[in-house]
């Protein structure tokens, strides 16, 4: 049995994982929270499967050296490669996050949803099992046909790494991945990058009133509330406290920090 008091560590490539933070800080106030960024060696999404395992392991390493009670893999691409492998290998609860096609399929009435995510991870076997079995499930379910449309996001995590939140170029490329997706007729669209919540408002813009965003933070949340119970690792009371580390922690990273989580937040180095 894992003592309460531990931490949980929280990884991803870069800030976008801080989305996916907020709702477990939110569902579990009590837990004391390590955020991890690969900042200095980001992004993950258009690299191999050999760079990605790499990156993942150092982070990871880092994180079990601070005797973290569960490990919460806060990034699509790294759930699709390396989750499976962590899970084995760890003695601790992995919690991973995947784009939230099941939600999408059966909320949807137009029969259209859309998924935005990084190319490795529309690309991955993980995904498209997943795909595949939303899609078997809402043959069986739904009264109409469903259809999925894929849209690979290359350069929108670098948009918030950099906290251009608005800036004339995000919205631009926001436009470019959205925009089909709503001509289409979709009426749901799966934020799969843990990045994208950050972009909600510009894409939410761009995809019209007709589409509500699914954004699955909140059941990874739920999931490692479970988990926790399941290991009784919970911790029921105390106050919690979050520390924030990141490859190549600079100023300016600082800074975007502050914006998205607030401006006590200090970004310390992950050696």
């Amino acid at each position: 049995m894992m003592e309460p008091q531990l931490p949980i560590g929280i990884l991803d490539s870069g800030f976008g994982g801080l989305s996916v933070m907020r709702a477990v800080h939110a569902a579990l106030p009590h837990e004391r929270l390590i955020y991890a960024a690969d900042c200095g060696f980001a992004p993950w999404g258009d690299r191999t499967d050999d760079y990605i395992n790499a990156r993942v392991d150092a982070v990871v390493n880092f994180l079990v050296f601070q005797g973290i009670k569960a490990l919460v893999v806060a990034c699509n691409t790294a759930t699709a490669v390396a989750v499976a492998r962590l899970r084995s290998s760890l003695p601790i609860p992995v919690v991973g996050i995947e784009p939230a096609v099941f939600p999408a399929v059966r909320e949807t009435q137009a029969g259209k949803a859309g998924v935005l995510a990084t190319v490795k991870t529309i690309a991955s076997s993980k995904y498209c099992r997943l795909k595949a079995q939303a899609l078997a499930w809402a043959a069986e379910n739904r009264p109409m046909p469903v259809e999925i449309i894929d849209a690979p996001c290359p350069g929108l995590m670098e948009c918030v790494e950099r906290g251009e939140f608005h800036s004339p170029a995000t919205r631009a490329l926001v436009e470019r991945y959205v925009r089909p997706i709503a001509l289409a007729g979709a009426d749901r669209l799966v934020l799969g990058c843990t990045h994208y919540p950050f972009l909600a408002e510009e894409i939410a813009r761009a995809a019209g009133p007709q589409i509500k965003l699914i954004d699955p933070a909140p059941a990874v949340a739920r999931q490692l509330g479970r988990r926790l119970d399941e290991t009784g690792a919970r911790r029921g009371s105390g106050l919690g406290a979050c520390t924030f580390y990141a490859t190549d922690p600079t100023d300016a990273r600082e800074r975007v920090l502050k914006t998205l989580w607030n401006d006590s937040a200090v970004l310390r180095p992950l050696a």
